[in-house]
């Protein structure tokens, strides 16, 4: 049935069609003949100015009913200038996929239908999956969309600022603040602030290093990112085609330079965000940066974007006896190279991709290295197995598979990761029945989800295997549980067996505390209280308190991957600016005003 590409394209064209028909006459019966009893509708600010994901056609035509009202979706076409309709595996479910594009009364957007066929109504074709998400705001479009500035006219004032001179002025802030500060100048806050300078938006990113890229620059020796280059890619300038698949740490943080002068964001270096109050008769915070040289800066954004990681502040596990170890403790985060510790011996706390990273490093300085596994952590080597979730960016274009990537609902993500992890130990087995053999605590995610869900709900938990887990099995790297320690004594770790494992270093690869902490510490309780948890997932089946707005007017928060990063700076973006020109609250916490 509907083999050909023709045949598949009519029925997605006849779908749309009826969808609009019957949005906009409130047609229940109609909308609900075009839903599978069990389907899902993400909606990215497209029709309800949020990031929800509704499952099952009562909660989906109730919700749709209401945002058709006030946001007036039409237009709904096949769009021609991306993917054709085609049949796809997704979620092992066999459907029709079509990417198509819409308007709505203020914004235009992008969206893929899956249909699949209804076992209960004669196997006719209805949506199992719908995503509307939105691309630009009417009147406010990007201005890379448009045309290339101008800048200054071909007449010129010889005795006027030149490029350089306005350059260096804009980025001063003398006289003005920004309406968006973002604190945090990696991959988040550079994707965010590149989004922002196109809608118009005047934004300083401010970061503790000296120097932009030192948030990567100084990571341990070694480190390269675990995947691959064509998912990596930050908003408006891709990678050259002569890079490394591969992108090692300091090739990524000399880009990150070089995109801030080509994109000519506005970026202060050694620069502390100290603390934050809201004023909200006045709909601006008071921000406290401390510079470089020591001097202080009182700023008043309206909209404060964290953009500081997944976590920022050091997990250090509270271990009264640590006190006692006579050698040097360092957090992951404070580790930069083995070479000191040649011929030296070495505790490694913590299995996940730092903990093994640091273990392989100080093992190849020629230190002697015992991994101490605090808890079972997934292992997976990083090619093929770790690069199996990103499939399809090997073919196809970036813009298509990060709608592709938008539009998978939370319980279909799951259901894919499952299937890939099952995937990855028959690839792995050897690997893994080695671990086991000697002794490394394995696990696969909650429900067996992987890793992906372990970095969407923990930040970590796992290690892609480069070389590590190879020397564990054949023992070059030793391999202790912290459970069987006794104590820590001047001269390393006691054991639980009498036996004392001697140290002159302990890394605590121990990961960092979660976002609410460092929102705590800077903005107070008060704050802390009103925005709630962040990261992992909600009751909305979505990442809590993330690129969207939150329960503090005017705070933000962007993290993640190169990827989530890029794709996610578009949608919070548009928010800010859709807030800058009223047309949304600045809170989640203020209702939308619906049309009657």
């Amino acid at each position: 049935m509907l083999d050909r590409t023709d045949d598949i394209s009519i029925a997605t064209e006849s779908w749309l069609a009826q969808f609009e028909s019957a949005l906009a006459t409130s047609d229940h019966a109609l909308l609900k003949s075009l839903f599978h009893p069990d389907s899902y509708w993400r909606d990215v600010l497209a029709l309800s100015w949020n990031i929800q994901t509704l499952n099952g056609a009562e909660p989906i035509l109730s919700e749709l009913k209401a945002d058709a009202i006030s946001a007036s979706p039409s237009g709904f076409r096949v769009d021609p200038d991306r993917a054709a309709p085609r049949r796809v595996t997704r979620a092992g479910t066999n459907a029709i996929e079509a990417i198509f594009r819409f308007e709505t009364a203020v914004g235009r957007g992008s969206g893929i239908l899956r249909l699949i066929p209804d076992a209960g109504d004669g196997n006719r074709l209805k949506a199992w999956t719908l995503l509307t998400a939105l691309d630009e705001l009417k009147g406010f479009e990007e201005q890379l969309e448009t045309s290339r500035p101008r800048g200054q006219s071909y007449s010129r004032d010889f005795r006027g600022p030149n490029w350089l001179d306005l350059r260096k002025a804009a980025a001063e802030y003398a006289d003005r603040d920004p309406d968006v500060l973002v604190v945090g100048g990696g991959q988040a806050g550079l994707a965010v602030a590149a989004r922002l300078k196109q809608l118009r938006i005047d934004t300083l990113i401010v970061d503790r290093e000296a120097r932009i890229g030192d948030n990567w620059r100084h990571r341990y020796h070694a480190l390269t990112l675990h995947n691959q280059v064509q998912v990596n890619h930050l908003p408006y300038m891709p990678f050259p085609p002569n890079w490394p698949v591969y992108i090692p740490k300091d090739k990524l943080a000399n880009w990150f330079e070089a995109y801030v002068e080509s994109m000519e964001l506005n970026y202060w270096t050694g620069t502390e965000f100290e603390s934050g109050s809201y004023d909200e008769a006045a709909g601006r915070w008071s921000v406290v940066l401390r510079r470089a040289d020591g001097s202080q800066r009182t700023m008043h954004p309206r909209h404060v974007v964290l953009a500081t990681g997944v976590s920022g502040i050091p997990n250090l596990p509270d271990i009264p006896s640590l006190k006692n170890f006579a050698g040097t403790v360092l957090h992951s985060s404070q580790y930069d190279d083995g070479e000191a510790w040649k011929g030296k011996k070495a505790l490694v706390i913590g299995t996940g991709n730092s903990g093994h990273d640091i273990a392989q490093d100080l093992h190849s300085s020629g230190a002697h290295v015992t991994l101490v596994q605090r808890s079972p952590t997934l292992i997976t080597n990083i090619e093929p197995s770790a690069q199996l979730a990103y499939a399809a960016y090997n073919e196809g274009t970036l813009e298509d598979n990060d709608l592709i990537a938008t539009s998978m609902p939370l319980a279909l993500a799951k259901r894919s990761h499952v299937m890939l992890t099952e995937q990855s130990k028959k690839l792995d087995k050897e690997l893994l029945d080695g671990l086991a053999r000697v002794g490394f605590k394995l696990d696969f995610g909650d429900g067996g989800t992987g890793w992906q869900f372990k970095y969407l709900t923990r930040g970590g938990g796992y290690y892609f295997n480069v070389g590590c887990s190879d020397l564990v099995v054949r023992g070059e790297i030793g391999l202790r549980q912290f459970s069987d320690i006794e104590a820590f004594v001047a001269e390393g770790a006691r054991m639980k067996s009498g036996e004392t494992l001697a140290a002159d270093l302990i890394v605590l690869a121990t990961g960092y505390k979660g976002q609410q902490h460092l929102v705590r510490k800077l903005f107070g309780d008060e704050v802390a209280e009103r925005v709630g948890p962040i990261w992992g997932f909600g009751e909305k089946e979505e990442l809590r308190n993330m690129y969207t707005r939150t329960g503090q007017p005017g705070l933000w928060f962007i993290a993640g991957s190169l990827a989530q990063c890029r794709i996610n700076s578009k949608y919070l973006a548009l928010q800010i600016k859709a807030c800058e020109e009223g047309l949304l609250p600045r809170s989640a916490s203020v209702p939308l005003q619906r049309s009657s």
